[in-house]
C-alpha cells in the first residue's frame, strides 16, 4: 500500500539495516555480514559483539572484505557487505567484477550514503557514479532504496539471489512511501501516482521529491505519473514504455550522475522502442561532489521536487 505524505521515516534505515541483518543471521546460519569498520555508523555492532561468527569487521580494507565475502559465497555462505558507497563501489570495483561477478559468486553489497546524503562527507565520499558502475557488471543487480519498509524488504528478499547484487541505502531516513506490509518484486517498478501529461521515474532519494514535483505540478494543471523505477537494473522495460504509450513524456529523477543511471536506463529503453516519445535526465549534471548540509546540496545540485517540476513543465510545455 502506498501511504505517502510527505512525513519521513522515524526509525533510522541504520537502525533497520542493523535490525534486519541481526534477524537474518539468527534465521539463516549460512548468513554472513561483513563490514569495512563502519559498524558504529550502519547500526551492526551490537550483532558484532554478539554473534562473531557470523558478523566480520574486515576494517578499512574494502578490496579484501570483497575478496572474503566471494570466498564466503563459493563455500555455500549467504555475504552481506556495508561500507559507504564510493568504496562499495570504485574502491573495490576489480574484486566486485572479478571475484564476484566474473567468478560467478553471489554477494550482497549495500553502500551507504549515496550521492548528496554524503554531506559532510564531501566529495570524496559522494558517490555520483556508482550505479554506472556496478550496472556494468554483467548479471548484477542494481536497486536504490527508497525508504525503510523497502530496505526491510529488499534485506530479505535478496538473501537467496543469486550474482552481484548492489543496494543503494543511506544511514538516515527518507520519506515514508509504503507501509510496511508492502510487497515489492525485484525487477518491477512501482507506480505510486497516476496521471496523463508525463510519468516521472524516480529512484531512492528523489521519489519523495517526485512526489512533492507531482503535487506542485496537479495545482498548475499538469497530471504527472510517478513510478518508483527501485531496481534500476534490471529494469522495468514493460513499464517504461507502457508510460510512454500513455503519457507521451518521461522525466527520469535521481541522486546520481545522469551518465550511467537511471536516466540512461531509461532512454535506452525508449530509444530501442523506436516509440515517438520526449524525454529528460534529470540528476547531477556531470559534475563531481561538494561538502555541505544535505538540503543545501539538494538545492545546489537541482535535486529538489521545485527543480523536478520545472524541468516537467519544460519538458511538456516545449511542443
Amino acid at each position: 500500500m502506498i501511504v505517502y505524505n510527505g512525513s519521513m521515516d522515524k526509525e533510522a534505515y541504520k537502525s533497520v539495516f542493523g535490525r534486519v541483518m541481526e534477524q537474518l543471521a539468527a534465521a539463516d546460519p549460512d548468513v554472513v555480514y561483513l563490514d569495512a569498520d563502519l559498524m558504529n555508523s550502519i547500526g551492526t555492532r551490537g550483532f558484532w559483539k554478539k554473534n562473531k561468527k557470523q558478523a566480520i569487521n574486515c576494517g578499512i580494507s574494502e578490496a579484501n572484505m570483497v575478496g572474503i565475502a566471494a570466498g564466503l559465497s563459493a563455500g555455500g555462505k549467504k555475504p552481506y557487505i556495508h561500507t559507504f558507497g564510493p568504496f562499495a563501489s570504485r574502491r573495490c570495483y576489480d574484486q566486485l567484477f572479478l571475484s564476484v561477478g566474473y567468478a560467478g559468486n553471489s554477494v550482497r553489497v549495500f553502500g551507504s550514503d549515496p550521492g548528496v546524503t554524503a554531506a559532510f562527507n564531501g566529495g570524496t565520499h559522494m558517490p555520483f557514479e556508482d550505479m554506472a558502475l556496478l550496472r556494468a557488471v554483467p548479471h548484477s543487480t542494481v536497486i536504490d532504496v527508497s525508504d525503510g519498509a523497502m530496505l526491510e524488504k529488499v534485506m530479505g528478499i535478496t538473501k537467496d539471489m543469486k550474482g552481484l547484487i548492489y543496494v543503494r541505502l543511506t544511514r538516515k531516513s527518507y520519506p515514508t512511501v509504503y507501509s510496511t506490509d508492502h510487497v515489492f518484486t525485484i525487477g518491477k517498478g512501482e507506480v505510486l501516482r497516476d496521471g496523463t501529461d508525463l510519468t516521472i521515474i524516480a529512484c531512492g532519494l528523489m521519489v519523495g521529491e517526485a512526489l512533492k514535483a507531482a503535487n506542485v505540478l496537479q495545482e498548475q494543471g499538469i497530471k504527472a505519473r510517478v513510478v518508483d523505477m527501485f531496481t534500476v537494473k534490471p529494469l522495468d522495460t514493460e513499464l517504461v514504455i507502457k508510460c510512454a504509450k500513455e503519457t507521451g513524456h518521461i522525466l527520469t529523477a535521481e541522486n546520481h550522475n545522469i551518465i550511467g543511471g537511471l536516466g540512461d536506463a531509461v532512454g535506452a529503453a525508449l530509444l530501442e522502442s523506436g516509440l515517438p516519445v520526449k524525454m529528460c535526465k534529470h540528476g547531477v549534471q556531470d559534475a563531481f561532489g561538494s561538502v555541505g548540509p544535505q538540503d543545501y546540496l539538494m538545492e545546489q545540485y537541482g535535486l529538489t521536487g521545485a527543480h523536478i517540476a520545472k524541468a516537467a513543465q519544460e519538458l511538456v510545455r516545449n511542443k
